[in-house]
C-alpha cells in the first residue's frame, strides 16, 4: 500500500494586490473631504486589485464613478504610475507624484464670485 502527502492549497501566484499607502490615502482623503464640503462628491470605494489600485468618486451611490484615481506601479518608470480618469474613460492627468495628478480635480473647487 502507498501513502502519497497531501499537497497543500497553493493559491495562485500573482502577489499581494496593489494597495494604497497610507500618505497616498490622506492626500486623496483630505481632497475627497473638501469636494465633499463643496457638494460636488457624497461617496467613494476603494479596489484593490492584483495589478492596480481605484480609488473611486461617486456623485450618488447608485451612478457610475465621476472619477477614478488609479495607481499601477507597473507604469512607474514609463508613464508614472498615478492617473486621474473621467466618467467617459478618459485619462485626464497621469504621472508620477500623486499631488501634481490630483490638481486636475482641485481647479473644479475654484469658482468666479459675482
Amino acid at each position: 500500500m502507498t501513502f502519497q502527502t497531501p499537497t497543500p492549497f497553493q493559491a495562485p501566484s500573482g502577489g499581494a494586490p496593489v494597495t494604497f499607502a497610507r500618505a497616498e490615502l490622506g492626500v486623496i482623503l483630505s481632497l475627497y473631504g473638501r469636494m465633499v464640503a463643496a457638494g460636488e462628491w457624497r461617496d467613494y470605494g476603494i479596489s484593490h486589485l492584483r495589478d492596480a489600485a481605484v480609488f473611486s468618486v461617486f456623485r450618488r451611490t447608485a451612478e457610475t464613478p465621476l472619477y477614478r484615481i488609479e495607481k499601477r506601479p507597473h507604469l512607474r518608470a514609463r508613464q508614472g504610475q498615478y492617473a486621474v480618469i473621467g466618467l467617459d474613460g478618459r485619462v485626464l492627468r497621469r504621472g508620477g507624484d500623486l499631488r501634481t495628478v490630483l490638481r486636475v480635480l482641485e481647479r473644479k473647487l475654484i469658482r468666479a464670485i459675482e
